[in-house]
């Protein structure tokens, strides 16, 4: 009975506490959406949404006809030629639907056993005119076995000037993948593993 009695007698003092606190006032927070909203509506009035949205067009046309450059290769300037062998090794089992194992764990497997490499890839930077001389050298010595990729500058500029596909190695994945430190670079295959040669201009 002892704790109850207290419990009781403790109700007046909190009412008392919270009393002494100070006033209270409804919570009047604006509705974020709406905020949004009326943000978004004041700067379509004023004509900087269309604004922003054609510096968001003009933005994604110039990535799309010229990417971004791959970063860290320069001009070759001195001959150089290394191997890449694409031989990897299976981190785990896999098995076909049926359940026979195709590929076993620690298994090395390399694409060039199943496949060669079709045609010669060409490494090269457009902006630069003494690769670009060079590489249409190698592409000439390739008699049409060759595939020109670019490091930087508008591929499709170099398609109209030479009437043919122009790739781009977007975000360096392949010269990264290989090694290849400078440009222009040509990928051949040798046996079973790929040769590249730097090539100086």
């Amino acid at each position: 009975m002892l704790c109850t009695g207290v419990a009781v007698a403790a109700i007046p003092l909190a009412i008392q506490a919270a009393e002494t606190l100070g006033p209270t006032y409804p919570i009047a927070e604006p509705d974020l959406l709406e905020e949004i909203q009326a943000h978004l509506q004041a700067k379509q009035r004023s004509g900087e949404l269309a604004r922003l949205q054609r510096e968001a067009i003009a933005r994604a046309n110039r990535s799309a006809v010229s990417p971004r450059p791959v970063e860290g290769l320069m001009r070759t300037e001195r001959a150089r030629t290394f191997y890449f062998d694409p031989t990897i090794v299976a981190n785990r089992t896999i098995t076909g639907p049926d359940g026979r194992v195709v590929v076993a764990q620690g298994q090395r497997l390399n694409p060039l056993d199943q496949v060669d490499l079709p045609q010669w890839l060409i490494f090269f930077d457009a902006r630069d005119a003494l690769q670009v001389r060079k590489a249409a050298e190698l592409l000439a010595k390739a008699e049409g076995r060759a595939k020109p990729i670019l490091t930087g500058g508008s591929y499709i500029d170099m398609q109209k000037k030479w009437g043919r596909p122009v790739y781009f190695d977007q975000a360096g994945l392949l010269t990264r993948k290989l090694g290849i430190q400078q440009v222009p670079a040509m990928v051949t295959q040798e046996g079973k593993r790929l040769r590249i040669d730097e090539v100086p201009v």
